[in-house]
């Protein structure tokens, strides 16, 4: 009863719209631990499966490339998980201004290196 009881659980989980992909697969990953603990069969390619259904909006780009590079029934758990964790990275570096801010830097520096190859011209 215990086991049916965690796949029910396991069938309504979804991720929330806030949540970072590394919440979301301890959250789930905690349910069928417990499932397997049970004995009773859990194969990686179903949680996979439940996690691309259940993923939000935001994910659908990681998602589509992974569709289009892959396999989507023999891919990973850590790949997929991986895959959402770089696209939140990116994400948060763009919010953070990480992306934007080493532009103008490099930018600089070529201005630096165009004045020091034009004063050595004229030397």
């Amino acid at each position: 009863m215990k086991a049916l009881n965690l796949i029910r659980e396991f069938e309504l989980q979804r991720m929330k719209e806030s949540e970072i992909a590394k919440e979301y697969s301890e959250r789930f990953l905690d349910i069928v631990n417990k499932v397997r603990l049970l004995s009773t069969s859990f194969d990686d390619s179903r949680i996979v499966q439940k996690i691309l259904v259940t993923a939000p909006e935001n994910y659908e780009a990681s998602i589509a490339v992974l569709e289009n590079i892959r396999d989507l029934s023999t891919i990973t758990l850590a790949e997929l998980l991986n895959s959402f964790q770089t696209q939140e990275k990116r994400r948060s570096m763009r919010q953070n201004g990480f992306v934007e801010g080493a532009l103008p830097v490099r930018h600089h520096e070529e201005k630096d290196f165009q004045k020091k190859q034009v004063g050595s011209k004229d030397e």
